[in-house]
């Protein structure tokens, strides 16, 4: 594998976001509707596929709650998912779902209940804090909270990002709007180029599709590239590259240190095509090194 250059996800590869993204979709939900998910069964939710972005994701989890209050036609959190991962991932797999299975007045009782854009500024609100988010939305909130996005751990070490960034050009492909990248790339330690990295604001069809790794890839002249995220559909996006580009390498690296975590996260990697399985993203200057 010789690797000309490292793209990174920065959710549960670069910071721990299990209390403030994870905690900001449980929190906004209850706050919404008066009940939640569990924190848990977030992941349950992003192994479906298609959940790149919290906020689709929280529309998501708030039509379980919604559809449940009906007759409980939706079945648990688990029989949702997986029906939801069979109609294709995604939000338009949950809508999908409960479509087929509610009848057309609950459908209707459900759809005017659902308030997607009530719930991103709840979320907003909770994980931003009321100064950040006064300053990034550019409206008052009504909400006085310190914000979740102070809770986020770094994951990634000084010595990492000075042995990645002397050896590779560096890149950045994660589902953050622009600004909330900015503060964890600070925090962390990491610059990055604005030619080296794709956020929300930067791409419109978010992960898995191979896009935006591609770019990156053509961005760096590089003629294989590691990808390394926390997630299922962070190891599709470099398969979906592979085929988008056969004429370069793509490796696909999973960390366990988001919501894939022990024995049964490395699986559900393997099973998904990772070509490599990280405790941690310090363990990757190793692999490289050995690799080269």
């Amino acid at each position: 594998m010789d690797v000309d250059a490292v793209v990174l996800d920065i959710d549960g590869v670069l910071v721990d976001v299990a209390d403030s993204y994870r905690r900001a979709i449980v929190e906004s939900i209850e706050h919404v509707y008066g009940e939640t998910i569990e924190k848990a069964a977030v992941q349950q939710f992003k192994d479906a596929g298609g959940f790149n972005n919290d906020w689709t994701l929280t529309d998501a989890a708030a039509l379980w709650i919604l559809a449940r209050r009906e007759d409980g036609g939706v079945g648990s959190v688990a029989e949702f998912t997986n029906a939801v991962a069979a109609h294709g991932g995604g939000l338009a797999g949950a809508e999908a779902v409960v479509e087929s299975s509610l009848d057309s007045e609950a459908v209707r009782r459900v759809r005017e209940e659902w308030d997607p854009e009530r719930l991103r500024d709840v979320f907003q609100q909770l994980y931003l804090g009321t100064d950040l988010y006064e300053q990034l939305e550019g409206e008052t909130p009504e909400l006085d909270v310190e914000g979740f996005i102070h809770d986020e751990d770094v994951l990634i070490s000084p010595a990492t990002v000075e042995a990645l960034t002397a050896d590779w050009p560096v890149c950045v492909l994660t589902g953050r709007p622009s600004d909330e990248a900015d503060i964890a790339l600070d925090r962390v330690g990491l610059d990055v180029p604005d030619e080296r990295r794709f956020t929300m604001d930067d791409w419109e069809e978010g992960k898995p599709n191979p896009r935006a790794l591609v770019a990156l890839a053509e961005r760096t002249h590089a003629d294989s590239v590691v990808f390394v995220g926390d997630t299922l559909d962070d190891i599709e996006t470099a398969l979906n590259a592979r085929e988008a580009d056969p004429q370069r390498e793509y490796h696909a690296v999973g960390v366990l240190t988001g919501g894939l975590t022990g024995a049964a996260g490395r699986r559900k990697y393997r099973e998904a095509g990772a070509d490599h399985v990280l405790d941690i993203v310090n363990d990757l200057p190793d692999l490289l090194a050995g690799e080269r």
